[in-house]
């Protein structure tokens, strides 16, 4: 399991124009090669007027599943540029599709890679592409003298606290990412002379979202 990787959180849409060329990019996260291919047919659909409406998908932590398609472009000159981006960025789990409407004139072949490459990289920048983390959700429980400690040893480390509530005791939740777990719950516990009292709830994939710590099941 990776301790962190990048992908996109929800896609966009941008275009750009090359020799009265339009490249529309389409971008969006996906989990399977069924939903990458069904969402290739929608955009075929979508634009079922455009002079191509070429592609490339990853699927994995490892990139296990990679496709790409000229849809008619001459052959290596769209599909495996767009796909070279994704990889480039290390990118997982998207699908980009970019629809071209022939403007008159030809490009020729490194006209038409460049014109991908952009088109692509055009709509990953439209798009909202995070990084996941590899970690535990973890409950701190403690008295009233330890948050004070707690919260400075968690804000060395740069890590928000998700939730706190108070009751005859103060109850944290935390994200912590899998290779510091073991090293932070034992600063708390030293911090607090033994008197924090830590659970890990579950394993999980976390990424902050424009300024808000999201959790996924996977």
């Amino acid at each position: 399991m990776l301790s962190q990787y990048r992908t996109v959180y929800s896609g966009g849409e941008a275009e750009i124009i090359e020799k009265k060329s339009r490249f529309i990019a389409t971008v969006k996260p996906v989990k399977s090669e069924e939903e990458a291919i069904a969402f290739i047919e929608s955009l075929k659909k979508k634009y079922w007027n455009a002079t191509h409406n070429c592609s490339a998908y990853v699927i994995g932590e490892h990139f296990q599943v990679q496709r790409c398609s000229d849809d008619g472009e001459p052959s290596g000159t769209a599909g495996k540029p767009m796909l070279d981006v994704l990889l480039g960025e290390q990118i997982h789990d998207t699908v980009v599709v970019v629809t071209r409407y022939f403007g008159g004139t030809l490009l020729g072949t490194g006209g038409l890679v460049r014109a991908y490459q952009s088109s692509t990289k055009a709509g990953l920048e439209a798009s909202v592409v995070i990084t996941k983390t590899h970690g535990h959700k973890v409950c701190i429980q403690t008295d009233y003298t330890g948050p004070g400690k707690i919260q400075y040893i968690l804000g060395q480390r740069g890590i928000t606290i998700l939730n706190t509530e108070y009751t005859d005791k103060v109850d944290l939740e935390v994200l912590l990412p899998e290779e510091i777990v073991k090293q932070i719950m034992a600063e708390i516990t030293e911090g607090t002379n033994g008197q924090a009292v830590m659970e890990i709830v579950e394993e999980c994939y976390f990424a902050n979202v424009n300024g808000e710590m999201i959790v996924f099941d996977e």
